[in-house]
């Protein structure tokens, strides 16, 4: 194979073309979205191309047309006309407190003002933009384009501390100029993670146009299964090679593996092109996303707000307006978890304009997992992937008192993150992740005619339907006969309930071995008291 330049890690456009990386063309959305528009917002996850993206646009709006020769903005733009470029990022640093951004905002502003050769007459970080902004377009002649990388860093950064309202003021103040200086701009862009109300940058700018759902957009980060065969063949085919896969088998792998991310309903999935990239480069499938780090906010989230994992793990509805904008002051975790991109849109209601979000494919979903089960049990982490490939090999053989021993073991106690009053979710929570690591099919609520049941694992060869059941506080000190007789009635009560609601009918055409097993927990915190079998 001729040798070809994989761009792993490269965000600056001029550096990428000048040494002859592979470069999938987004080029004829970004003169797009120059001609139609002025103002734009996007969202999208880490590791997506947002800062390649803003590159791209920024070499294209100094006028470098020999950086495009060959592409479709060449055969588009006919004027080529220099803007002067105002980039603000704050992706190079980290900014736990206020100190940290005052700095950062003090660095880009003092570049761009010795190259306009500004005197500063106010120390204060919005007043400096203002001026930069209409200085610039004053000595250039030209209106100014300003494009800004992870606008929401300094906030994600400080989630949760004392900071936090912190920088969200000063970040605030520091973009609103951007709105008093509108004749002065010529295009502005700006990019995030997150979409977080109560910013000034949004109510301020009425006109903002947020492209991050948008159809003609949804391609503008990531590769598309199309743009996948056009640009790396060569690629797909030394991978099969090297896995001793044929090249059908291994598109399909690729695709369960990185592909899957919707930013609009009715579209082409696009891949996480850095996963993507990885795997190529090295010719292996592995878990690229995660191997570069988990967002520290996403953590934070998961260990400060009430967690309800049948929320997230068997496809989540939702209304646009519950997943697009992140509240720091609410509770609602699930714009976080989609923004992260641990969730996607998979599917769209027209009638009720009801969203299903759900994990876009295999490494997000175990990494997802993975995660939580880290934050949530306590079995130390060294010792989870021995502990989850003996509970798998548990319910192959059908061993019941073995599965239940494992997980007894890692929540033999609450962990202090979690309340006493969210123990019994917690439970069937860290029940469900242990049984959905080993790779078998798990449900969680599932709905029959007469009621739901906790969790259902299937196997090739069975079914173990779970009741879940607490003891409420009945148990009494001392009194072993009395407890041991509650306990008794508790696990006879859940298999009741399991053939009362008729959990196991739904089954019984897979011609598959059940099980029906009541499990019963303390509402103490101290983890499971006892299982019984049918």
């Amino acid at each position: 194979m001729e040798e070809r330049f994989l761009p792993v890690g490269i965000q600056d456009f001029e550096d990428l073309r000048r040494r002859g990386f592979l470069y999938v063309d987004k080029t004829a959305l970004v003169y797009k979205l120059a001609r139609e528009g002025k103002p734009y917002f996007l969202s999208r996850p880490r590791r997506f191309g947002k800062s390649l993206l803003l590159s791209t646009m920024e070499y294209y709006f100094l006028g470098k047309k020999e950086l495009f020769e060959g592409l479709e903005i060449e055969k588009l733009e006919k004027d080529w006309i220099e803007y002067p470029v105002i980039k603000i990022s704050f992706g190079a640093d980290n900014y736990p407190d206020l100190a940290c951004l005052k700095s950062q905002e003090n660095l880009i502003l003092s570049d761009y003002e010795k190259k306009y050769d500004i005197e500063v007459s106010d120390s204060r970080a919005a007043p400096r933009l203002k001026n930069l902004i209409k200085t610039a377009c004053e000595k250039t002649g030209k209106q100014v384009v300003i494009l800004i990388d992870e606008y929401d860093k300094p906030i994600l950064d400080a989630l949760y501390t004392e900071y936090e309202e912190q920088n969200r003021q000063e970040l605030r103040a520091f973009y609103s100029p951007l709105k008093d200086c509108d004749k002065y701009i010529r295009f502005l862009f700006i990019t995030g993670i997150t979409k977080i109300s109560h910013m000034n940058i949004f109510s301020g700018l009425n006109q903002l146009d947020d492209i991050s759902l948008a159809k003609d957009y949804s391609s503008i980060c990531g590769i598309s299964e199309s743009e996948l065969v056009e640009n790396f063949t060569p690629e797909i085919e030394a991978l099969a090679k090297e896995q001793e896969m044929s090249v059908q088998e291994t598109k399909e792998k690729l695709a369960q593996m990185y592909d899957g991310y919707h930013f609009a309903h009715d579209v082409e999935g696009v891949y996480n092109p850095f996963c993507l990239l990885k795997c190529f480069k090295y010719r292996e499938f592995a878990s690229y996303w995660f191997e570069s780090g988990t967002p520290s906010f996403l953590v934070k989230t998961l260990q400060n707000q009430p967690f309800e994992l049948e929320n997230f793990v068997n496809g989540r509805i939702a209304t646009e307006n519950q997943f697009k904008n992140y509240d720091p002051d609410s509770k609602n975790m699930l714009p976080v978890i989609y923004q992260s991109g641990y969730l996607t849109i998979k599917d769209f209601e027209k009638e009720t304009r009801f969203f299903t979000l759900d994990f876009p494919n295999e490494e997000i979903r175990e990494g997802f997992l993975d995660v939580l089960l880290k934050k949530f049990i306590t079995v130390p982490y060294d010792e989870i992937g021995l502990e989850i490939n003996n509970l798998k090999i548990a319910l192959r053989n059908n061993n019941v008192d073995k599965a239940l021993s494992i997980i007894k073991s890692a929540i033999a106690d609450l962990p202090t993150i979690v309340k006493k009053d969210m123990c019994e979710n917690y439970y069937e929570s860290v029940t469900h992740l242990m049984f959905r690591m080993t790779g078998y099919r798990v449900l969680s609520e599932l709905q029959s005619v007469a009621g739901r049941s906790d969790v259902v694992v299937a196997t090739n060869k069975s079914i173990f339907i779970f009741e879940l059941k607490m003891d409420k506080g009945k148990a009494t000190a001392g009194d072993e006969e009395k407890n041991s007789a509650e306990l008794k009635k508790i696990l006879d009560d859940a298999l009741v309930q399991i053939d009362a609601n008729g959990y196991s009918e739904r089954f019984t055409v897979s011609g598959k071995t059940m099980h029906k097993i009541g499990v019963a927990f303390s509402s103490n915190g101290k983890g499971i008291l006892g299982w019984k079998i049918k």
